[in-house]
């Protein structure tokens, strides 16, 4: 990522406010909050810091009590190394490359990546994965959720190879080993999600201990819809510490019930009574991208490469990862209706980067 004036001057004023936060979080987070709307200039910052900034105004939020923990916990290093990719990175210099190119190529490019790997493919596989990240930055995707089932250990070539941006590994907890752990401490662009249960406790606290960043997800369906409408889970999972609990429907789980779902996550996050940020996956993720670019889109490739919606079904069968480039894949499965006067005030022949 290249060191513009302005990110240098976002880096020293968020260094300085980590520093802050320490000393007062309270305070600290607040003054960070209205330092970063003075600095946002695209919607997507300007309605998240907005609605951040409102929200903080109640003193007896639970999201103080979550600072305050992810503050004295977690290494100020990794703080600021994954929140400069998320959140410079991602959604400012990544929001504006991303709408620039799909003005370019007329299609939809969404602001984050889910991929589903196989271990037991990455080596034979790894250098195209390692081109669909790279082709990703250049469109303005820096965020990406890797689903690395048995091997999460083979997920960290990709992670090291990519500095610049941002990535959520999501996790079984009885795969995250200590030698695992030792390996991806050195990954401080890395943040890890350990799906929720029995398990989950021993290995987060381990994960705090070791000044790590992480969250918790929980893949749900039909019969896990008592326990989310009336904050069971929610009031169980907070009890580890994440930053946030990730929740994402199964395969088979029925529209009705995500929809269900998203809307008690959106009214329980704005209520602030737990310390941790909820975010339902598919729903969060298009909301965003609808906010940078205006038209929601979702990405998902399997196991095999192919480019999926939510319910595993394949939505693109002759565009494929291994065979085929991240534009392509995108012109063909996500296009994007645009005038044509929209195009040409964009980037005429060439990619915004």
């Amino acid at each position: 990522m290249e060191q513009t004036m302005s990110r240098l001057l976002i880096e020293t004023v968020v260094k300085r406010a980590l520093e802050d936060i320490k000393e007062n979080p309270e305070r600290g987070i607040r003054n960070l909050i209205d330092m970063a709307l003075q600095f946002s200039e695209g919607r997507f910052q300007r309605e998240f810091f907005t609605s951040a900034q409102t929200m903080l105004q109640n003193e007896n939020s639970a999201y103080y009590k979550l600072v305050r923990d992810i503050i004295s916990h977690t290494d100020t290093q990794r703080l600021y190394t994954f929140g400069m990719n998320l959140g410079y990175n991602g959604c400012t210099v990544g929001a504006h490359r991303i709408r620039g190119n799909e003005r370019l190529f007329g299609c939809n490019i969404p602001w984050t990546v889910a991929i589903q790997l196989d271990g037991r493919k990455l080596g034979e596989k790894e250098q195209k994965y390692q081109s669909l990240v790279q082709a990703g930055e250049k469109l303005g995707i820096y965020t990406w959720m890797l689903f690395p089932g048995e091997r999460p250990e083979e997920a960290l070539t990709i992670v090291k190879e990519h500095p610049d941006s941002a990535f959520i590994l999501y996790c079984e907890p009885e795969k995250l080993t200590a030698d695992f752990l030792d390996e991806a401490a050195g990954a401080y662009h890395l943040m890890l999600a350990v799906r929720y249960g029995e398990d989950a406790a021993d290995l987060c606290a381990d994960l705090r201990r070791r000044g790590m960043l992480y969250s918790v997800w929980y893949p749900y369906g039909q019969n896990d819809t008592e326990m989310i409408l009336n904050g069971d889970l929610f009031c169980r999972a907070q009890e580890l510490s994440p930053a946030f609990t990730a929740l994402l429907p199964e395969p088979e789980c029925p529209d009705a019930i995500q929809r269900l779902v998203y809307q008690t996550v959106q009214r329980v996050r704005g209520e602030q009574s737990y310390h941790t940020i909820l975010w339902e996956l598919w729903g969060d993720n298009r909301l965003v991208d609808a906010i940078i670019s205006y038209d929601a889109c979702s990405v998902y490739f399997d196991t095999d490469g192919n480019i999926c919606d939510r319910g595993g079904r394949i939505e693109c069968p002759h565009h494929n990862l291994f065979e085929s480039g991240l534009v392509d894949i995108l012109m063909d499965a996500c296009p994007k209706k645009i005038p044509a006067d929209s195009r040409k005030a964009g980037t005429a022949g060439r990619a915004v980067s």
